[in-house]
């Protein structure tokens, strides 16, 4: 495992929570309108952060911030990122994992071990449209086992889908809320719609530096019918 960069306080990216985030280098999937190419394409860079550096990072933060929150690139494809979340709660902080649910195995471990209180779920599409989006073959079933991992666990979560003009509409958002409604038999507790936001010479593909972001009214169209099949349905700009 590779860490890439700390941001040093966030008070958005643990709902609720004062706390820092940390982004692993390396992802399984090749989203062109990933917003941290540097972690998806440039896995050969030397990173100057150290587990000792970022541990003892935490402990001197200690009074300052509720939790730490681990995303990526993809930290689940990492399989010592056990290492340091143990280290983490060792200290006594919440964790927070971002992750696009493709090792449920890892998953599972890390919540069994209680090395993790919240999890952010990616959903990237409809099941149609998937690889479309990720530009790699995965196993759709192993996203359906994550999210039916968490679902049957204590650990708080989110599902989450970050809509992009030309890619989804309010029957993609139906098709997805279907899909999940099918794996859990139950409406899911929280799902989250995140506007795509453009950016100039940032992206892995530059098709999606053009896309014009959804407007406030649209969201709300997605909004409101994704509440058909979650429980709770927030937007997140």
């Amino acid at each position: 495992m590779k860490i890439a960069g700390i941001q040093k306080m966030t008070l958005i990216d643990y709902p609720d929570k004062i706390a820092c985030t940390f982004f692993i280098f390396g992802c399984n999937f090749k989203c062109g309108y990933c917003h941290n190419p540097e972690l998806v394409i440039r896995e050969n860079i030397i990173s100057d952060y150290s587990l000792e550096k970022c541990l003892d990072f935490l402990k001197r933060k200690r009074k300052y911030l509720d939790g730490v929150c681990i995303t990526g690139g993809e930290p689940l494809i990492n399989p010592d990122i056990k290492d340091f979340l143990f280290e983490i709660k060792k200290m006594g902080y919440l964790i927070k994992i971002d992750t696009n649910g493709s090792n449920p195995d890892l998953l599972q471990e890390i919540i069994l071990e209680g090395l993790v209180d919240y999890v952010a779920i990616d959903i990237k599409s409809d099941k149609e449209k998937y690889k479309q989006i990720i530009q790699k073959n995965t196993n759709i079933k192993n996203i359906e086992k994550s999210i039916k991992i968490l679902m049957q666990s204590q650990t708080d979560y989110e599902l989450r889908t970050t809509v992009i003009r030309g890619f989804h509409n309010l029957k993609v958002i139906k098709n997805i809320g279907a899909w999940i409604n099918n794996i859990t038999k139950v409406k899911p507790k929280r799902y989250v719609i995140q506007n795509f936001i453009p950016r100039k010479n940032k992206l892995i593909d530059k098709k999606f530096e053009d896309i014009k972001e959804f407007k406030n009214v649209e969201l709300m169209e997605f909004k409101n019918l994704a509440e058909d099949y979650f429980e709770e349905v927030i937007i997140r700009n």
